[in-house]
């Protein structure tokens, strides 16, 4: 028996597709206040492609001068780092190019390192005048309420005097 296209059923097995995964973790990450943690792992993780993928670029375009990827990493590491200890250099304008990318890379890695750790500390001493602006205002609040404590029972003494006068007049 032959089946009519209408009549045949797929039946698929729902799969996660990267997307779906990244999409998840992209709104876990921006729901999530920063954290210095955070911003290791984003740092780290965008540090390692570019060095990845400029070792490859620059292996791919550049074979005279990099003789293989491990070389065009090591490249790669030293210029996204800032070391650059100049061992191997671009010559080619392709290379510069891709140099330029892993050089702002480098500068911006710290930048954001900087500015996260800078972040961490200032969140830390705010934290901190929050609790002490917290703790003065309770202890002006236990002094007004000592002081109005102190009125009411010197004005509780005053009518018990008004009405003593009035009683013995």
């Amino acid at each position: 028996m032959r089946h009519r296209p209408q009549d045949v059923q797929i039946h698929s097995v729902p799969q996660v597709s990267r997307l779906n995964v990244i999409e998840r973790r992209m709104t876990r990450f921006l729901s999530e206040p920063p954290s210095v943690r955070t911003a290791g792992g984003v740092i780290v993780t965008a540090t390692t492609v570019v060095v990845v993928a400029g070792g490859v670029l620059m292996w791919l375009l550049d074979h005279g001068e990099y003789s293989d990827v491990w070389v065009g990493m090591w490249w790669a590491l030293q210029t996204v780092t800032t070391v650059g200890y100049g061992d191997v250099t671009p010559k080619n304008p392709s290379g510069r190019i891709i140099a330029a990318f892993v050089m702002l890379q480098g500068i911006a890695f710290l930048a954001v390192t900087t500015a996260a750790i800078t972040s961490t500390f200032v969140a830390r001493a705010s934290k901190e005048r929050e609790k002490a602006h917290a703790a003065d205002e309770d202890d002006a609040e236990v002094r007004i309420e000592a002081k109005l404590e102190g009125i009411d029972q010197r004005l509780d003494r005053l009518e018990k005097m008004l009405s003593d006068r009035r009683v013995g007049e």
